[in-house]
């Protein structure tokens, strides 16, 4: 399988933090075999979703069974599937923004929690009709590790 990123971010950020990402705005500029026709259209939506990659994981930090999430011995030991960290098998994040402006072939979101410099796989309209139909269910623990995700302190 062959996966060539369609863009990079350029992000304030460069350090892999975990927390209080919402007040983070970034960029993801399309890559040149794109041109601005690639996102006509995509104003119109208020959020995004974006695919990239966790590329500077070190492959020895993939995570394959069970862990406390983030280290922390309060939690239990869950399987990656069933957590969200970026020592994922193959590094892939996914994460819904706020879009903030489509400019050529550049568009600047907000709350993306991908560093400066991360590939960019895809990028897709969020649409309501796929969000979760029913009652969403976690566990307890997942709702104090995402506690200070995305509210800035």
């Amino acid at each position: 399988m062959l996966v060539e990123p369609i863009g990079t971010v350029s992000s304030p950020r460069t350090q892999p933090v975990d927390d209080d990402w919402d007040d983070v705005a970034a960029t993801i500029t399309l890559a040149d075999r794109f041109g601005p026709e690639a996102l006509q259209g995509l104003e119109e939506f208020s959020h995004v979703e974006v695919v990239f990659v966790f590329d500077r994981v070190d492959p020895d930090r993939v995570q394959t069974a069970s862990r406390h999430p983030r280290g922390n011995p309060d939690w239990p030991r869950v399987g990656i599937f069933a957590q969200r960290g970026s020592g994922r098998p193959n590094r892939i994040g996914v994460t819904v923004c706020r879009l903030l402006a489509v400019e050529g072939r550049s568009l600047t979101v907000q709350a993306l929690d991908a560093i400066d410099g991360t590939p960019v796989l895809d990028v897709k309209p969020y649409l309501a009709e796929f969000a979760p139909r029913g009652e969403v269910r976690q566990p307890a623990w997942s709702q104090e590790l995402m506690a200070a995700y995305w509210r800035s302190r």
